[in-house]
Parts: C-alpha cells; sequence; structure tokens
C-alpha cells in the first residue's frame, strides 16, 4: 500500500507541508499525520480509476478505497442528509462495529454521482502487520466466513453474540438487512464489524432469516458447539425465538460455558495529576493514583477501576470527582456479593450506583444551595471486570478506549452536543464540531436530577489479548490516543513493558504534549491463554428453553433490560438524544394526511366569500376545525383529573419518541363533531334554513394488533383497545409503512386505576370511524397491562409526555426497570469545562 506518489499534507494550518505517504510526522513542524483511509460506498465510485485524485483530495488507493490526502481539512458536507444516511448517524453509538460518515465527493461531470465516504470502517489501519510480516495498512479486513472455520468454539459464539446485539438497533433503523449479507460482515480479531449498512428490501429481514445464514456456518462451527449452534438456528426459524432479547439470553449462556475454556490474568495502573497549567486537581481515580495490580484473576476477584473529571469553572470540582469514587466504590461492594448475578442485571445495578452517585452529588448541591454554574459535577467511567467479560459504566466525555494489535477504538461516546447533533441524524461529526458550543456537556454527574440522567452501560467479552484506556480528556484532548497507542501501547502486548510503565509515559505526554487541563489515566491490560481446567472442551449441553423475557407472544422485548443493545433500557441508540438542540434550525413536523384532508374540504367549502357569507353554520365549523375559535365545551364529565404539561413534563416532539422510550398518555384527541338535521358532507351542504351544532368529543388512541391496518385486509389487523388518560407504555420499534408514516410498537405498562365510585369496570367505547380505524375490524379484549399493540406516531406524539418520574406502582409490566427511570429529554446543556 506504501506509495511515495502519494503526498499527505501537514494537518498544523501553520504550516500544511508535503510529507510522503511513509512518513509518520510531518518533516517541518513534526505534527502527527493522520492516515486516514475510507470505504467509498455511492454509483460514482464504480468509475473512479486506481491513483485518481477525488476533488483534489481523496487518493484512490484500491476499488472503493481512498486516502485522504488533506486530513487537516473539513471533508465537504451535505446541504442535507438523505434517508440513506441517516442510520449511519443514528446508530454512531454503535461506532465500534457501524462505520460513520466522513464527508462527501461531488463528481461535477456526473449527475447523481455523489461518493460518499465512510471512516471507521473495517480497514487496517498504518503500521499493522501480517503473521508473515507483509503491511496490511488500508486493506480489508476479512470476512466473518473467511476466518470462521479457524477460529476457537469461544470466538465463534463470541461472534454471533455481537450479531445478536446488533440486530435490535439496526432493525429500529431499518438495516437490519447488513446482518444477513456475509460480504459486509468483517471481522477485526474478535469484533464484528459492518463494511456498510443496507436497507431492507420490500421483503423484511427477520430472525429466522438469520437462523437459515447461521445455519450455512452450523457445519464448520467447531465440534463442542456444533449441535447448540444447530439447535440454535432452528429454534429461530421455526420462530420459536421471537426477539433478539432471547437470543442474546440463550447465547449468554453458551459463553459463559464456553468461556471457562480460557483463562484470564488482568494487569492495573492508575495515576492522576495537576497537570502543568491548573491550581489543583479536579481529577479523581479508584483505585488511588500510583496503585498497580498484576496477575488478577477475574473468577476469583472482580476489579473495579474508575476515572472522574470534575467539572472545570464549577466550585468543588473535586469535591463532585471523589464523591463519585467513594460512591461507587462503597455501592459495589454489595452489588458484586452476588457472585451468580445475571450479566443484564448487573447492567442495571451498574446503572443504578451511577445515579446513586448522582444523587449524593445533587444532594450536596442543593444542601449548600448552588445554583447554576456553582453546581459542582464530575464525568464518570468506570470498568468492571468479572469471569470472561468486562464491563464499562460512562457519563460526560471522559472516555474508554480498546486497543488490541490491530487497532484503536473509543468505545465511549463522548455526552457533549455534537456527539447529540449525530445522534439525531442532523449532523456528519466533524461538521458538529464546527457548530458554537460543540464540545458542551449535555450531561454530567450531579447537575441535574437523576430522572434527567442517562449512563451508558456496555459490556465486553474477553477472549483476546487486549488494553482498555480509561483517561480524562486531559489526555484524550487533540486526538492524542490515536497518535500514541501504537508506540506506548502495543508494547503491553508484546510484553516489553508493564502497565504501571506504560500510564506513567502517557500521563508524560499528556503534561507536555497537551499540558492544558488535569490528567487521570486507568490501564487495564488483560492477557488470554488456554484454561487448564478439564472438560472446557467437552461438547456444550445446555437447556435450550427459551427464556420469556418479557415477550407476550408476539415477541415484545422487556423494557428494563436490553441486552441487544448491550446496555440498559435508557440507553439505546438514541436514548440520550432526546432534547433537541438551538444550533440547527428544528426539523418541520410530520404533516397527518387526514388533517390534511379535512383541511382542503375545508377551504373548497369556503371558497368563495359569498358562500362563507352565506352558510354561517358551515363557516363556524371551518373555524373550529382549522383552531381560529375556541370550541364549544359540551356538559361537564366526571372523569380522573387529566394531567397537564409543565416545564418538569413537557410534550414530546417526534424526536422523543425512540425505542427504549416510557412516555405517558396525557390526554385524547377533542375533535368538534358537527350534528344537525342535516349533517353537511361532501355531497350535500346545510340551507339556511338548517342548524348546525358543535359537540366536543374525545377520541380514544386505538392500539392495533399491526401497524398500518389501513392498508391491511379487513381481518389482518385487531383493534386491541383503547389508550385511557394516564396509561403509562414503552415503546418498544418503531416501524416505516408505505404511504402511512411511521408506526410505534407500544407495550402498556400500567392503567390508571379506576374512580373510586365505581361500581363495576366500565368498557372502552370503540374508537369513531375514520381513516386510520376501519370500523369493520375485529375488537380484541380490553387491554391489560402486558399487552403490546402499534399506533401511528403523528397520532400519539402530542398526546403524550416522557418527561417521567414514575411510581413503582406505575411501572405496572415494567416494573423491574430501575428506579426513576425515565425517557425525559436530556438536560440543558452545561458549559464547556
Amino acid at each position: 500500500m506504501h506509495s511515495d506518489t502519494v503526498t499527505i499534507y501537514c494537518p498544523n494550518h501553520a504550516c500544511q507541508a508535503p510529507n510522503a505517504e511513509r512518513q509518520r510526522s510531518c518533516q517541518q513542524c513534526h505534527t502527527f499525520l493522520p492516515k486516514r483511509y475510507l470505504w467509498a460506498i455511492g454509483k460514482g465510485i464504480e468509475s473512479c480509476r486506481l491513483g485518481e485524485l477525488l476533488a483534489e483530495r481523496y487518493s484512490v488507493k484500491q476499488p472503493r478505497i481512498v486516502l485522504d490526502t488533506k486530513p487537516g481539512l473539513l471533508p465537504e458536507a451535505p446541504t442535507e442528509i438523505s434517508p440513506d444516511l441517516e442510520p449511519y448517524l443514528r446508530l454512531v453509538s454503535y461506532q465500534l462495529h457501524v462505520p460513520q460518515v466522513y464527508g462527501v465527493v461531488t463528481l461535477p461531470q456526473k449527475r447523481n454521482s455523489d461518493i460518499w465516504l465512510l471512516e471507521q470502517a473495517p480497514l487496517y489501519p498504518e503500521g499493522v502487520m501480517s503473521a508473515s510480516s507483509e503491511p496490511l495498512e488500508g486493506q480489508l479486513m476479512p470476512e466473518l466466513t473467511a476466518v470462521w472455520q479457524q477460529a476457537s468454539a469461544l470466538r465463534q459464539l463470541h461472534w454471533l453474540w455481537q450479531i445478536a446485539q446488533l440486530w435490535e438497533p439496526l432493525e429500529g433503523e431499518g438495516v437490519a438487512a447488513s446482518l444477513l449479507q456475509p460480504t459486509l460482515l468483517r471481522v477485526e480479531g474478535s469484533l464484528v464489524r459492518l463494511l456498510s449498512l443496507q436497507p431492507e428490501g420490500r421483503t423484511p429481514a427477520t430472525l429466522a432469516a438469520l437462523g437459515q445464514l447461521w445455519q450455512r456456518w452450523q457445519p464448520t462451527a467447531k465440534p463442542d458447539i456444533a449441535a447448540f449452534v444447530g439447535k440454535l438456528c432452528q429454534l429461530m426459524q421455526q420462530g420459536d425465538i421471537r426477539n433478539a432479547e432471547q437470543l442474546v439470553a440463550l447465547l449468554d449462556r453458551a459463553l459463559a460455558d464456553r468461556g471457562r475454556s480460557q483463562s484470564r490474568h488482568l494487569n492495573i495502573a492508575t495515576v492522576t495529576d495537576q497537570g502543568p497549567s491548573r491550581q489543583r486537581n479536579e481529577d479523581a481515580c479508584y483505585p488511588s493514583s500510583g496503585t498497580l495490580w498484576t496477575d488478577v484473576d477475574p473468577t476469583q476477584t472482580q476489579p473495579l477501576v474508575v476515572v472522574c473529571d470534575g467539572i472545570g469553572g464549577h466550585e468543588g470540582g473535586n469535591v463532585a470527582s471523589n464523591l463519585a469514587i467513594d460512591t461507587v466504590q462503597h455501592q459495589l461492594q454489595s452489588v458484586l456479593q452476588g457472585s451468580t448475578t445475571a450479566p443484564t442485571v448487573l447492567m442495571v445495578q451498574l446503572e443504578r450506583v451511577a445515579l446513586q452517585a448522582n444523587d449524593i452529588i445533587s444532594q450536596r448541591n442543593d444542601s449548600e444551595q448552588r445554583q447554576e454554574r456553582q453546581r459542582m459535577g464530575t464525568t464518570l467511567v468506570a470498568a468492571l471486570a468479572r469471569d470472561h467479560e468486562l464491563y464499562l459504566t460512562h457519563v460526560g466525555d471522559s472516555r474508554i478506549y480498546r486497543i488490541s494489535r490491530s487497532g484503536c477504538h473509543q468505545v465511549t461516546l463522548d455526552d457533549d452536543l455534537a456527539s447529540r447533533e449525530v445522534r439525531l441524524g442532523y449532523a456528519l461529526y466533524r461538521q458538529a464540531l464546527q457548530q458554537p458550543g460543540s464540545g458542551s456537556l449535555v450531561q454530567a454527574l450531579g447537575m441535574n436530577a437523576s430522572t434527567l440522567l442517562h449512563p451508558t452501560v456496555q459490556r465486553f467479552v474477553l477472549d483476546e489479548d487486549c488494553v482498555f484506556l480509561l483517561c480524562s480528556d486531559g489526555l484524550s484532548d487533540y486526538d492524542r490516543v490515536d497518535e500514541y497507542w501504537q508506540s506506548e501501547l502495543l508494547p503491553l502486548l508484546d510484553g516489553k513493558v508493564n502497565v504501571a510503565t506504560a500510564s506513567q509515559r502517557l500521563l508524560a505526554i499528556a503534561n507536555h504534549v497537551n499540558g492544558h487541563d488535569n490528567v487521570t489515566i486507568g490501564l487495564l491490560h488483560c492477557q488470554v491463554s488456554p484454561s487448564k481446567l478439564a472438560g472446557t472442551n467437552a461438547p456444550l449441553n445446555l437447556a435450550m428453553d427459551v427464556p420469556d423475557l418479557g415477550a407476550n407472544g408476539d415477541g415484545n422485548i422487556d423494557p428494563s433490560i436490553n441486552t441487544t443493545t448491550g446496555r440498559t433500557q435508557k440507553v439505546s441508540a438514541a436514548a440520550q438524544t432526546q432534547a433537541r438542540t438551538q444550533i440547527l434550525p428544528t426539523r418541520k413536523p410530520r404533516t397527518n394526511p387526514f388533517l390534511a384532508l379535512l383541511s382542503l374540504l375545508v377551504v373548497l367549502g369556503i371558497g368563495g366569500a359569498i358562500a362563507y357569507a352565506a352558510f354561517p353554520g358551515l363557516r363556524l365549523w371551518a373555524e373550529v376545525l382549522l383552531g381560529s375559535r375556541s370550541r364549544p365545551s359540551p356538559e361537564p364529565i366526571a372523569t380522573t383529573p387529566t394531567p397537564t404539561s409543565s416545564p418538569e413534563s413537557p410534550a414530546p416532539n417526534i424526536e422523543t419518541l425512540t425505542v427504549g422510550a416510557l412516555i405517558q398518555v396525557q390526554r385524547n384527541t377533542v375533535e368538534a363533531t358537527p350534528t344537525a338535521e342535516a349533517t353537511p358532507t361532501a355531497e350535500t351542504t346545510p340551507t339556511t334554513a338548517e342548524t348546525l351544532t358543535l359537540t366536543a368529543t374525545e377520541t380514544p388512541l386505538t392500539l392495533w394488533s399491526q401497524p398500518g391496518q389501513s392498508t391491511l385486509p379487513k381481518s389482518a389487523s385487531v383493534r386491541l383497545g383503547t389508550l385511557p388518560v394516564g396509561a403509562v407504555l414503552q415503546i418498544s420499534s418503531r416501524q416505516a409503512v408505505p404511504d402511512r408514516g411511521y408506526w410505534l410498537k407500544l407495550k402498556v405498562c400500567s392503567l390508571p386505576s379506576p374512580p373510586a365510585s365505581a361500581s363495576a369496570p366500565t368498557s372502552v367505547s370503540p374508537a369513531p370511524t375514520s381513516v386510520n380505524t376501519p370500523a369493520t375490524a375485529p375488537v380484541a379484549a380490553t387491554l391489560k397491562p402486558g399487552v403490546s399493540g402499534w399506533i401511528e406516531q403523528d397520532t400519539i406524539a402530542p398526546l403524550v409526555t416522557s418527561n417521567l418520574g414514575l411510581k413503582a406502582s406505575q411501572l405496572g409490566a415494567c416494573a423491574t426497570l430501575a428506579p426513576g427511570a425515565t425517557a425525559s429529554p436530556l438536560p440543558t446543556v452545561q458549559p464547556t469545562k
């Protein structure tokens, strides 16, 4: 791949000197020269020749692989994000597996030939060598199927587990078909990485289709797991495994068993320093700075590493970081006493520990009457090793990196404004960084109530030698980890230095090359070797009963624990993107086609001034429908008081209705129904002798068995019932229906209690007939907690709130959710540290 014919220009804007491709730093100013190899998609790339320079910048190195020769310049960005590219942005939380959009190349000589460039694609970085010492730089990583047969049983299960984890978030974005294309499934050691995303065709991607794909791999699976894989595929194809949650749970059992085939030993070091330019150190770490732990067995001891960065510019940042350290350490002591805790349960407990730390810091702020900028806060990154897994918890912009011999990856996503813009699908990351305040934090411990906090919890299977680096931004700023991982951390994997030496060398780099902030570093080096335990190669013999993880017979997913994303439910792909920023213009809401049709009929009916004056009844009706006149109120009806929106519980916009969110019905629609001796229709109009009155009637929210029921045969969709005011719901999935917009699948968590005076439960009246509610559709039994069904997104969006502080009794079928769980918008953006 090396060629001196390609010139790399220095990214230092004060230098910009040309350099040969083989150089790692600028020959004039010694600035690091990043080599960004990018995967190109789009029809335009097919006509490009090897060696061609696109847009006077991107050198075509191999088919669909280009090298950015001007890495210091901002890539060209589109004026509008196309629907095909939006899933990449919304899946940025899965950047370890899913590539991200780097920029666009427009070919002026051809129409509709834009080339999209993807970064973090499965391409080997600079300096990586093959087993035969051949350079792999800029080349594609192998397909999973090409190395499947040579992998260990644990590695094969690990790959399947990662695909199962990715299924739900990709399905939510309509790109789960990517996991059914072997050419897109690449591997980097133990990691599964996607080459690009493929939208679903006319036939939706299903778990049965995934089972058919895996069935093709089963004959070459390792003998001790072949029977298990075969049975797993059979259950998927038969429909016994109804959701990815159940699939991950079965693979978890197998991983726990085969995990004993390897032994793991961890070496851990921590260090924190004030830095050359700060008056005090607001960072903190656990174990205390200077600690060195060697040869730790995670099956016997469950080591914990924590790094916190007190918010600069806020009084007491050092107090907040130390409070967080103490809380996490002590709370986890009781959690870890249960050695048999299931992985998903442990993830929920880790989230609760972060929320408890937030509560303690917030209470300290409140007791000292700290307001706004005076409130102290801190970031948090923590790593907990247990058996064959590593659990990561994250809040703020401190980071965790994973380093192996083939690459360095940031596995946390900063909780800042720029990242939130990307999650929402509004902007490419590098363009978002150019916005004012892009580095401002959107959440940190201690700044807001726990109902407004969304910690991220992830887990990794440890089946290869690797290093996890936890650090504050004193080290990670200016991409120093990307610059120095090969020189400072690869020697750890080669046994040339120990973790204490490596941490001190990283500290020196942070102080002398950056030098603008406090620095805290935690290093966790994992060494994996074959186990000496007897029976670890025996055939896998597990009970294949499919766990009932919240499935109600329709594939609904348990709301509290989301193993398919590797995170707790409150941190799904867009869980932290609930509140819109003020940087980019607000999107226009989708138009309800039913209301648009009514408006058109009204305009036609009152189009002439004469008709408008001659028919006052029609005029009144039109004014009510158009909202220019208040609706007359009927006689008061005794009902349960309807909660009203407030600053603490605003009605959500479309972007807040994300998979995993909890919502509550705050009101039903109120429509003015015209009544008269001859009610006006499309064929008749009232005469001056006719009277027209308006009666306000509630239109209940109807839950259906299938989405887009008006496009289905009358017998295909069942009206499950109506949602009363006060109902608490969980959004389990989101689906686009042609010509019908988006539909949400909701699980009923709880329903409001009937009035105490009610002698018997009253039946719910069916919804009035409309375009969205065919009167001939069959009706199911009355709604009960645990039932799941579909409703049109535009119908429910203005009638619910997602800023919830629910009581335990309100969780109902979602009672296992962590206390204080919420799908509320993010807190107010905090100033940059």
